[in-house]
């Protein structure tokens, strides 16, 4: 069994990167699925922070908590990185990288790897300049950028990779992150933006998390608002918060293990 793929990519930081990929991670196993990561961000190593933090918190409530097999890459070979990606998902459902907020050759090489690709953005033009680049006058896109070539690249060298395996074809979602109730008309332009550069590139666009402090809260425990019965009484909007990423992991639209039992945690609210 080869693990599905997924790599949370994005070259501008501060776009809630790694929160999203540990929250699918927690997410994936809740369902069932074997989770195996790796953290290339060997500065940083927020992934991995966040999954060592959740082992402790396990040991010291002495609780069983769904979770992700995790490494981090601190080197520079590609061949070493494959050697370890082989090694840490092996028998494992699912692969996630988490990769640095910059421009990084590793992080380029497992996105070309990437059966799910996924670019979260914040909800604003700064960030879309990383995918494309829009005309000032009529926000129409001129030009893709730099990183969405790379991309196109990719995804069109493991196309033909694909005829020939028979594998799956890379999937690239961009998650729309911390989406904000801003003036309706900039709304329409990012919107039509986004569908237009879509329709061009090939990526799909998903719902992703809203800015809320309970994700920064949550990162010393390594707790999930999955984790129910563990994070104590919730409010209304970390309830809203645990439906979107419900609806996030829905839209990856992964292909999840069918023989494994998920766990009733992850179920929607009554």
């Amino acid at each position: 069994m080869t693990a599905h793929r997924i790599v949370f990519a994005n070259e501008k930081g501060g776009t809630g990167k790694s929160t999203t990929a540990v929250h699918v991670a927690v997410a994936l196993a809740y369902q069932g699925a074997s989770v195996a990561a790796v953290d290339l961000d060997h500065r940083q190593r927020t992934l991995f922070r966040y999954l060592e933090n959740r082992v402790e918190t396990e040991r010291k409530r002495e609780i069983a908590l769904p979770g992700a097999r995790f490494a981090v890459y601190d080197g520079d070979s590609t061949e070493e990185l494959d050697a370890l990606s082989d090694e840490i998902a092996d028998g494992f459902d699912f692969l996630i990288f988490d990769t640095p907020g910059r421009d990084d050759p590793l992080a380029r090489h497992v996105a070309a790897t990437a059966d799910t690709l996924v670019t979260p953005l914040n909800d604003s033009f700064i960030d879309f300049d990383l995918i494309g680049q829009v005309e000032s006058e009529t926000f129409r896109v001129k030009r893709l950028s730099f990183y969405a070539e790379l991309i196109w690249e990719a995804r069109k060298k493991r196309g033909m990779r694909t005829i020939e395996d028979g594998k799956r074809e890379m999937d690239w979602v961009v998650v729309r992150n911390r989406v904000q109730h801003i003036e309706a008309r900039n709304m329409r332009r990012l919107d039509g933006a986004l569908r237009e550069l879509s329709r061009r590139v090939g990526f799909r666009v998903a719902s992703g998390l809203s800015e809320r402090v309970i994700f920064r809260e949550l990162f010393p425990s390594g707790l999930t608002l999955l984790d129910k019965g563990h994070l104590g009484d919730l409010g209304t909007s970390h309830l809203v918060a645990r439906q979107e990423l419900r609806q996030l992991v829905a839209g990856l639209n992964l292909p999840m293990p069918s023989a494994r039992q998920p766990d009733l945690a992850f179920a929607a609210e009554a």
